[in-house]
């Protein structure tokens, strides 16, 4: 069974590969540069879950194969879960991740240690061509630090360390973080469903 994964990041693609190997072998992932190129409509949903339904729903219209998609971002507590869904443009609409660091750090900078709780949140979906739709969801709690630590990752990983370690997620492995990152608690629940 061939299955799209509707994404250009090639490590996310290697990830959710990964995850199926051993849970679905049967399935062949693939990215959207193995498929035709089609108009990715505009992420504007307000939920994690409405935008991996979008997502998802775009892959299986225009290549009829069943499609994977996931919306991800954190969630501050100090900002009432904020950036969220606007985690990739929270500094603006150029998907600056220093930028992005540097206006979260800003905005917590009166914020005590104690009070710096936070997550990484990802719903992941799958839409059948005939039609079914399944969505699941992963967090990943912590706490946002007061200055970038970290060479890996992406993203807010170099602010954040998650819950029970001591190490940012920029400070982890690939391996390390994918077995308790939110994007492979969701992967991995959406596979035990295909």
């Amino acid at each position: 069974m061939r299955v799209l994964l509707a994404t250009r990041n090639a490590g996310k693609v290697d990830e959710l590969r990964q995850i199926l190997a051993s849970a679905a072998p049967e399935v062949e992932l693939v990215g959207l540069d193995a498929v035709e190129d089609y108009p990715e409509t505009p992420e504007t949903e307000l939920t994690f879950a409405g935008n991996a339904l979008l997502k998802a729903r775009d892959g299986v219209k225009h290549t009829g194969l069943a499609t994977i998609a996931d919306d991800s971002g954190l969630a501050v507590d100090a900002l009432n879960g904020m950036p969220g869904v606007l985690s990739a443009r929270w500094a603006g609409s150029a998907k600056d991740d220093a930028a992005n660091n540097a206006l979260l750090l800003d905005q917590l900078a009166d914020v005590p240690d104690g009070s710096r709780g936070a997550k990484f949140v990802c719903a992941a979906a799958i839409v059948w061509p005939d039609g079914r739709e399944l969505v699941v969801h992963g967090e990943m709690p912590g706490r946002i630090i007061r200055a970038p630590k970290g060479d890996n990752g992406f993203g807010y990983d170099p602010l954040f360390v998650p819950e029970g370690r001591e190490e940012t997620s920029a400070e982890l492995s690939a391996e390390e973080k994918n077995a308790i990152s939110h994007r492979g608690k969701a992967f991995r629940e959406l596979v035990s469903g295909i």
